[in-house]
């Protein structure tokens, strides 16, 4: 095996040259193949026979691994995790983007590889996964449990006892929350069938200790729901946001629902550096707080701001960057497409006094426009943070109209921003890239990069480009 894909695998090829993609192998293992799939030019399957161990092979330090579905390089060396991490961005750069990198600079890897997550969620079912020696022993998986979904099996739930990814007291509540409900007969979700009292829990706890908890109930029983809530509080007095919703879709997702504050504040309030941000039930928020200093940091620094430039932060979320960033320029005027992540953006700029900023609710593609540049001025900058699909051909054709001087584009998949790239080529050079791992032990990578106009091609005056337009 010679490197590392999506969902665990190891890449490497066959002595025929096939491609392959194999579960349970690393990187430097020499592995016989059980083929599942086989198409033209690649394969797909897991490890038969280990032939040699690589040498960047270690024990796995979670006794969940390879059953939880998550972490899923934690039996690769964490040095070896961030050097294969830096291989597949270069490899997308070239592959797919085929632009020269001026500076590839190397990756920033997280100091805190372990319980590094502000942000885990919780499940809770009458079901739970078994592994395939549990279903040889018989054992039955009716069984109340709370934990995470187990890939390609929605109904089961990998019950989970200790996690590496939440500092505490995140373990000791998650486990409280199983106890509590089974000491009150409390029923658990039953996803097939559409029933079960208790569905999920979303749980946060910020760097300045404050612990925010969302639980989903599947129906409304005001005397069960308060029990159990007043219980955890009884156990847990430390929680800062205890809040609830009633969920009876089919779906878990929450941010379209009510959700209710039972007790304290409606929010935690988490520091990067010295800008604090107020979070919300349903805020957009980077899950990994300390390496989110580092993510924002390169941006500031790519940036090259003096205090008198313009910028245009798109796809701003809760505005973390544009704020992060606002006393280093003129002004930011963020867009954001979720109307929620627009207020939160609008009230922690008041909580930080920040007067600099303008944010906008909208899809990128359809607020950026001449008017929306006559009104706000030509952009001396940039910001993209796109999410995993990359930006909108119709944004790209604007940028590439606007020719802004500068362009720092923060991306969470390297393969659509290695496509973006190719697309910006025409008018834009790539002058430095810098990976960040965000979340170690698993395949994901960020990536900061800082493109420059090459030389303006189409507008020669600005002001009378956008009256034109406009």
């Amino acid at each position: 095996m010679t490197g590392i894909a999506d969902r665990g695998r190891a890449i490497g090829r066959s002595e025929d040259g096939m491609v392959l993609f194999v579960e349970g192998a690393v990187p430097g293992d020499v592995v016989d193949v059980e083929l599942r799939k086989a198409k033209s030019g690649y394969g797909e399957g897991h490890v038969a026979k280990f032939r040699s161990h690589s040498k960047d092979r270690v024990e796995p330090f979670c006794q969940h691994f390879g059953v939880c579905g998550g972490c899923k390089w934690q039996n690769l060396s964490y040095p070896a995790q961030v050097e294969q991490k830096e291989i597949v961005v270069r490899n997308a750069m070239q592959r797919i983007g085929k632009v020269e990198i001026e500076s590839f600079l190397p990756i920033i890897p997280c100091e805190e590889n372990r319980f590094y997550r502000n942000k885990v969620e919780y499940a809770f079912s009458n079901k739970k996964w078994l592994t395939k020696d549990q279903i040889a022993e018989g054992t039955n998986n009716f069984e109340d449990v709370i934990g995470y979904h187990r890939s390609g099996a929605f109904d089961k739930i990998v019950p989970i006892e200790s996690c590496y990814l939440q500092k505490d007291p995140s373990n000791d509540i998650r486990n409280a929350l199983l106890q509590i409900a089974k000491e009150q007969g409390l029923s658990f979700f039953d996803f097939k069938a559409g029933k079960g009292f208790l569905r999920n829990v979303v749980m946060r706890i910020t760097t300045r200790e404050e612990i925010m908890l969302i639980i989903s109930f599947y129906h409304e029983n005001e005397e069960k729901r308060k029990k159990y809530l007043d219980e955890v509080l009884k156990q847990f007095p430390q929680i800062t946001s205890l809040q609830y919703c009633i969920n009876t879709k089919e779906n878990d997702f929450i941010l379209d629902l009510d959700i209710h504050t039972y007790h304290g504040q409606s929010f935690v309030e988490e520091d990067l550096r010295d800008i604090r941000f107020r979070i919300g039930p349903k805020s957009f928020f980077q899950t990994n707080t300390k390496q989110g200093i580092q993510l924002f940091d390169t941006v500031v620094r790519f940036a090259g701001l003096d205090g008198t430039q313009n910028v245009y932060d798109l796809y701003t979320g809760i505005g973390s960057i544009a704020l992060y960033l606002a006393k280093h320029c003129k002004q930011v005027v963020g867009i954001e497409e979720v109307p929620s992540a627009i207020e939160d953006a609008k009230e922690n700029a008041k909580l930080n006094g920040i007067e600099n900023t303008v944010f906008y609710a909208g899809d990128v593609k359809d607020v950026l426009s001449p008017a929306f540049s006559k009104k706000h001025g030509r952009p001396d900058l940039i910001i993209t943070d796109p999410p995993r699909a990359g930006m909108h051909a119709d944004v790209i054709d604007f940028l590439l109209l606007l020719e802004a001087p500068k362009i720092v584009y923060v991306s969470c998949n390297p393969a659509t921003q290695a496509r973006d790239f190719k697309l910006l080529d025409m008018k834009y050079r790539v002058k430095k890239l810098q990976p960040v791992d965000m979340f170690p032990h698993t395949h994901h990578i960020e990536t900061v990069a800082l493109l420059e106009l090459k030389e303006k091609q189409g507008v020669k005056d600005w002001q009378d480009w956008v009256n034109k337009e406009f």
